[in-house]
């Protein structure tokens, strides 16, 4: 391309070299902008006229010209040009060739960084509308199972180390709470998106009689930005939204390594649909967990794409930078991993069958069921740390005869305390301790089954 087309060429002798149109073209990527990038052009274009700075017969021709564009955009059938740089230049370039000299002043009192600014954060806000309904739709996939699945109880784990009987149902909604907080994180963030930055020009703001205001209120923004400089520079909302697109794919990753454990022989808690499983090129009666395990493998990307934004705003000076150009493949990289992500979680949970001899089976040690012989304990009048190291010492003893806690002898333990008495033998039952449990939070299906019953009043 040679200079002369170039909308910033007026000052260059020689044409810009091939190799650094190659380095610095964002065409590939941004495209995405487009839809985005035509809106923001159309609400400015009706400030222009309303503003009486161009023609209202210009501003008729820019915006029948833009949605003739916007068309082209749906239908596939835009005219890419490489060499135009970026999406701005080529919906631009587009426009003027359609509707000719009028074309040429869309651009009037506003810059391509004030542009980019507007056109991200369109893209951000109907991008967090579009993940917040997925989170749901995983959120109300384990709701679901937790209620078909109520009354099962496994065990729950501290260090990965059998610990208390808790209900899988409960297990499930913890994921529920961290998903319910990811939708409320990326809702907050929409506050800090929302705000409108187009009249802020290159950094300075302009001479002419701009109304960002009545842009800000054709397209849905609650506020202007305060300050021009900030407007420009600003990719905090880039940033958080990033941030929020890690924390929710990092809650992905443990659910996945829940099922990949709890799939394996190991556990055989659950059965993965086969239609999201995967087989062996070597061993045939391979099935393997490659949906869940994905998942826990893409977090990393996200995690990346956030440290790689914190690294590229790190050292920058106000206002616009080049390097600020790279914050739109590290965005569209995480959303479009959490995106997929929660796709297929939401389907791998629907499909999953639990199989609940399995999670009997790992039920059978009655040391899980330790702590309630303490708090009899302590419902007896002993102070708990007593009551702590006397039972540890049942249990050393019980470990010692390779038994377990019910078939030592009311003998044995009267010989730690002389407040046991034969009610002990109740507690050694999994179903009354989770159901004994119905402290706020707890596993009993009481409690569980109201919060299933809050989730679902709240989100359908």
């Amino acid at each position: 391309m040679s200079k002369e087309k170039r909308p910033w060429g007026g000052r260059f002798r020689k044409a810009t070299h091939p190799l650094m149109v190659k380095f610095s073209e964002s065409l590939s990527f941004d495209r995405r902008l487009a839809q985005a990038d035509v809106r923001g052009s159309i609400a400015h274009a009706h400030m222009l006229g309303r503003q009486k700075i161009i023609p209202n017969a210009d501003v008729n021709k820019i915006v029948r010209g833009l949605r003739e564009i916007a068309k082209e955009l749906d239908s596939g059938k835009f005219p890419f040009q490489e060499a135009l740089e970026d999406i701005h230049m080529n919906i631009e370039a587009r426009l003027i060739e359609k509707i000719g000299a009028a074309g040429q002043k869309l651009h009037t009192g506003r810059s391509r960084n004030d542009q980019v600014a507007l056109d991200l954060r369109l893209w951000v806000r109907d991008e967090i509308d579009s993940i917040r309904s997925l989170i749901r739709q995983l959120a109300g996939a384990l709701v679901g199972q937790a209620e078909k699945n109520l009354s099962l109880i496994i065990p729950g784990y501290t260090h990965m180390q059998r610990a208390q009987p808790v209900s899988m149902a409960q297990h499930l909604m913890a994921y529920v709470e961290m998903l319910d907080r990811d939708n409320a994180r990326f809702f907050d963030a929409l506050k800090r998106v929302n705000v409108m930055p187009l009249g802020a020009g290159a950094l300075a703001g302009s001479t002419l009689p701009l109304d960002p205001e009545a842009v800000a209120r054709e397209l849905g923004f609650d506020a202007v930005s305060r300050n021009s400089m900030d407007a420009v520079s600003d990719r905090d909302f880039v940033i958080e939204s990033i941030f929020d697109a890690a924390l929710c794919q990092t809650h992905l990753s443990r659910l996945a390594e829940e099922l990949v454990l709890w799939s394996g022989d190991e556990f055989g808690y659950v059965e993965l649909p086969e239609d999201f499983s995967t087989g062996s090129s070597l061993m045939p009666q391979k099935k393997n967990p490659d949906a869940a395990e994905l998942t826990r493998g893409k977090t990393g990307r996200v995690i990346g794409d956030l440290m790689a934004m914190f690294t590229v705003m790190k050292g920058l000076p106000l206002t616009y930078n080049r390097d600020m150009q790279e914050d739109k493949e590290a965005l569209f990289d995480a959303a479009d991993t959490l995106r997929i992500c929660l796709e297929v979680m939401t389907q791998v949970i629907c499909g999953l069958k639990f199989n609940a001899g399995a999670c009997e089976r790992a039920m059978e040690s009655d040391y899980l069921l330790a702590t309630d012989v303490a708090e009899y304990l302590v419902m007896k009048g002993v102070p708990f740390r007593a009551a702590h190291e006397i039972v540890g010492r049942i249990v050393r003893l019980a470990m010692g005869r390779r038994k377990p806690l019910r078939e030592l002898s009311i003998g044995d333990y009267r010989g730690f305390s002389g407040q046991f008495s034969d009610d002990v033998y109740k507690l050694f039952d999994p179903v009354r301790s989770v159901s004994a449990r119905s402290t706020p939070g707890g596993p009993s299906p009481k409690r569980v089954g109201a919060e299933i019953r809050r989730w679902k009043q709240k989100n359908l």
